[in-house]
């Protein structure tokens, strides 16, 4: 299941990520940040993932080809989850995503209060 947080406003938007992700789902997520891109131009995106996500390859395939369609209307990625792995994969990362203008920070689920605030700044 994919929401939208409540403190989404403008061309920041925050989802949670939970459960079991459908292409259905996957479709109309990607058609929400279509338009806020199609609004803004340029975006800043929070995801809160609880750590039991369950999606097809199809899904991952479908969300992996928009964000590189789209990568260069990315300004921020606050990544908010107690995953170690997924911090140190974000940290690996974020070097990588400078070079195409996202910065990437990854949060505890503890300071989702602290991810807000980055995002938006």
């Amino acid at each position: 299941m994919i929401s939208k947080l409540p403190e989404s406003k403008d061309a920041t938007i925050g989802i949670e990520v939970s459960g079991k992700i459908s292409t259905e789902e996957e479709s109309k997520w990607i058609e929400v940040f279509d338009k806020l891109i199609e609004e803004h131009g340029d975006i800043n995106v929070l995801v809160k993932l609880d750590g039991r996500i369950n999606f097809g390859i199809d899904v991952a395939f479908s969300d992996l080809k928009w964000t590189f369609k789209n990568i260069k209307n990315m300004n921020k990625l606050a990544l908010v989850s107690d995953s170690k792995v997924l911090g140190l994969l974000v940290a690996a990362d974020s070097p990588f995503g400078k070079l195409v203008g996202v910065s990437e920070k990854h949060f505890e689920s503890s300071k989702l209060a602290d991810a807000w605030e980055w995002v938006k700044e």
